[in-house]
């Protein structure tokens, strides 16, 4: 952890002593018979991806340790494909309020507090706007990647965007950046909410479970606890196009794509070859979105050496975020492109390697934030590449070893996400 970071933190240690009073006047409240405290979550941006469903199920996971007595109002982009029925059943008191409906409405008369869950970005920005204008009732945000904004337009209207943003992150009363480099940028174009800070990703803390269909998938395909390890395929840019209705082809995210997928998927056939012939272990081939199983056959499988086959399992259906954490947490550890599902790993201890890439925000650096520089890997880099492989085997071979790194980087997060529920708690007492 850099010290700058280790700086800021040590100043929150009178807010968690605040939060801790919160805490206990909220259960107090609760013997008196007042009113709770109430929460508009706006997050669960959409659902062909396990890690966007995780962030809205970490968030709530967190509230429900910390603040037990707040009632918190999901505002959801999308809650499709079975989500609302997987949220419903994990959190019996969550109220859900879709846009345009007279629940989202009830919820800005009556929630105390706007809550802008974890994101690529200040997801709904625009809402907070609303929310802000409507209610003149305060909001946060938690742990949010702060990308300089692109723009297909002139320079003029991106600088607009980004005064903007600036602006919607000053008004917040806290906002929690899920790495430092976002926080740096944030501080170095002028925004001035009054805690700043890093804050874990929400999908951190996401449990959901399905012990039932993952003990069927591991069954079927011979994987036993702590003898096989999980790999994530990925493309520089995520072809929505295949699996979005209405969605354009776009030819030159495409090219990229094809220009640079050998590249990004060598050094994971790499791993899972050296894993296969210096250890006991089979490897996963699973996706973390729609689009994925397809990559995984074409880049891993069909190009691995057909002697190592039977023990390489590829998945070729996508599951759920309770499946495939109820796999991972099985497993000896995860590898591969992708970011959410080395989140959803090390929020249970399992040890994850991230491999990030220039076309990805700056989130795949949270690893420098929680202590797992030495498991982050940018693929544009010659030298970072050759070292995935030697790092995934030294994983596989010494799992003790991984798994207590893994769990320092836990709970260095969880004692984040205490210390910026303290923050949260002190606001809704004021």
């Amino acid at each position: 952890m850099n010290c700058s970071l280790s700086n800021s933190l040590a100043r929150r240690s009178a807010l968690t002593t605040l939060g801790g009073s919160f805490l206990a006047a909220a259960l107090s409240q609760a013997v008196d018979g007042a009113a709770p405290k109430k929460i508009l979550l706006r997050s669960s941006w959409q659902t062909v991806n396990i890690g966007d469903i995780a962030h809205t199920p970490g968030v709530l996971s967190i509230l429900r340790e910390h603040l037990p007595e707040v009632e918190v109002t999901l505002w959801p982009s999308s809650v499709d494909n079975g989500v609302d029925e997987l949220l419903k059943k994990e959190f019996p008191k969550l109220k859900i309020a879709k846009k345009g409906s007279k629940e989202l409405q009830q919820a800005f008369e009556e929630c105390d507090f706007l809550l802008h869950g974890s994101g690529a970005s200040v997801v709904a920005e625009k809402d907070l706007e609303r929310w802000h204008k409507e209610t003149g009732k305060p909001y946060g945000i938690y742990g949010i990647t702060f990308p300089m904004k692109k723009s297909s337009s002139t320079q003029a209207t991106s600088a607009t965007a980004m005064a903007n943003a600036v602006k919607i992150l000053t008004s917040a009363q806290f906002v929690y950046f899920r790495d430092s480099k976002s926080l740096a940028l944030a501080k170095k174009l002028g925004a001035e909410s009054p805690v700043m800070e890093f804050g874990p990703d929400g999908a951190f803390a996401c449990d959901l479970r399905d012990a039932e269909k993952a003990e069927a998938f591991l069954s079927a395909n011979d994987l036993e606890d702590g003898k096989f390890i999980c790999c994530i395929p990925r493309l520089r840019y995520t072809p929505y196009w295949t699996i979005k209705e209405g969605r354009k082809f776009d030819e030159i995210k495409h090219a990229r794509n094809e220009e640079m997928k050998e590249h990004d998927h060598a050094p994971l056939r790499d791993a899972i070859i050296e894993v296969i012939k210096n250890t006991d272990l089979k490897v996963l081939v699973c996706p973390e979105d729609r689009t994925q199983m397809a990559v995984g056959k074409e880049m891993i499988i069909d190009k691995l050496p057909k002697e190592i086959l039977d023990r390489v399992v590829w998945r070729p259906d996508y599951w759920l975020t309770g499946e495939a954490i109820s796999v991972y947490v099985r497993s000896a550890g995860l590898f591969g492109n992708e970011m959410h599902s080395p989140i959803m790993c090390i929020g249970h201890g399992i040890p994850a390697v991230v491999c990030r890439f220039a076309e990805q925000t700056s989130k795949g650096y949270m690893w420098e934030d929680i202590g797992l520089g030495d498991w982050l890997f940018d693929l544009d880099s010659e030298e970072q590449l050759n070292r995935v492989a030697p790092t995934v085997l030294e994983i596989a071979k010494n799992p003790e070893a991984a798994k207590a790194k893994a769990a320092k980087a836990r709970e260095f997060v969880e004692k984040r996400q205490k210390e910026t529920m303290a923050v949260l708690a002190g606001e809704l007492k004021a």
